[in-house]
């Protein structure tokens, strides 16, 4: 029921079966009803998308995304935006000191809110959403004196167990910062990093505790003070960035980022002569070739059949031609 611009009470009866879905059709059905004459805002549209996500890891993207995505097209109609809006918006972050990898990601929120959208047939039709080009891979492994000098420079706990726990699982920095006492099972030494909200295309691993961690993890619980593995002032750390570059500048090693700490842990795998389809497994990924295509050109035994093909036999002597000299003599 609501009250319409005459004052005049209205009802209408939703088609819902559930809770769930009553609070969905209401919400779709309230932003019909706000909407301009030329249409959806983008700011709309955003608001129902992050409803729609809720508590998992792309609202919290979709959070961070707002405060720069908003003042430039919140206020726009859907069908307002144009290609030359969004190449506007790549400049203008580009000269802010943005790399590409970021404002992708902003934009991909965008772009995703849109196509929910569509989707859910608030918007006749999303409009393109144009990107930066996708950047080219880092190629950045630490060595592990690189890493000896990393975990020394931690000096806040916190800091140097979500290090450990990347380290040693191969987690991302979002599973290890989500990873409740719950999923660390002391008694068989595994830790589930998944969680029931985690996308099919982002799959995480259930892995083995090591040594090296369970001494880290055994400390560290008899300290916690809530639910969480890497917690600070007893609550959910959202951001070890401060301290982990606080880290790499005491160690005195070149530029360094989380994730190099996940990619580092499947070269030293790789150069174990770990095979790849484990790699793959303990890295979370669900196609092995993905993981062959990074990792398999530091195993060992990389190409080593493929060289071993290649041997011509035992050398064998040259024999070098007789010359008849003009005289009739022979010589070498």
């Amino acid at each position: 029921m609501w009250t319409d611009d005459e004052g005049k009470r209205r009802r209408y009866r939703l088609e819902a079966n559930t809770a769930r879905e009553a609070e969905r059709e209401a919400r779709d059905l309230i932003l019909r009803l706000d909407a301009p004459p030329a249409g959806m805002t983008v700011a709309q549209v955003w608001g129902a998308y992050r409803a729609e996500m809720g508590d998992r890891r792309q609202g919290e993207k979709m959070d961070f995304a707002a405060k720069v995505i908003l003042p430039a097209f919140g206020q726009l109609s859907v069908d307002q935006i144009t290609v030359a809006d969004c190449r506007g918006y790549i400049a203008k972050r580009r000269t802010a000191g943005r790399k590409d990898g970021t404002i992708r990601s902003e934009m991909g929120c965008l772009r995703s809110a849109l196509l929910w959208a569509q989707k859910s047939r608030l918007i006749p039709q999303a409009p393109t959403v144009e990107m930066p080009p996708v950047p080219a891979p880092r190629d950045r492994y630490l060595t592990l004196d690189e890493v000896d000098r990393l975990l020394a420079g931690a000096v806040d706990p916190h800091i140097r167990l979500a290090m450990l726990l990347m380290l040693t699982t191969a987690g991302r920095k979002g599973a290890i910062l989500d990873l409740t006492w719950d999923r660390v099972d002391f008694k068989n030494r595994m830790i589930r990093l998944a969680t029931a909200d985690i996308s099919p295309r982002k799959k995480r691993a259930l892995v083995p505790i090591n040594d090296t961690l369970m001494a880290a993890l055994q400390e560290a619980r008899q300290a916690a003070v809530s639910d969480y593995v890497v917690e600070w002032g007893g609550r959910r750390v959202g951001s070890i960035k401060t301290g982990f570059n606080a880290a790499v500048k005491r160690a005195g090693i070149a530029h360094c980022t989380p994730h190099d700490l996940r990619r580092s842990a499947g070269r030293f795998m790789a150069e174990a002569g770990v095979p790849i389809e484990e790699i793959a497994e303990y890295l979370g990924h669900t196609n092995p070739n993905i993981t062959r295509s990074t990792y398999a050109r530091f195993s060992p035994d990389y190409l080593r059949h493929a060289a071993g093909s290649l041997e011509l036999g035992k050398p064998k002597l040259v024999q070098r031609t007789k010359v008849q000299s003009s005289s009739g003599r022979v010589s070498d």
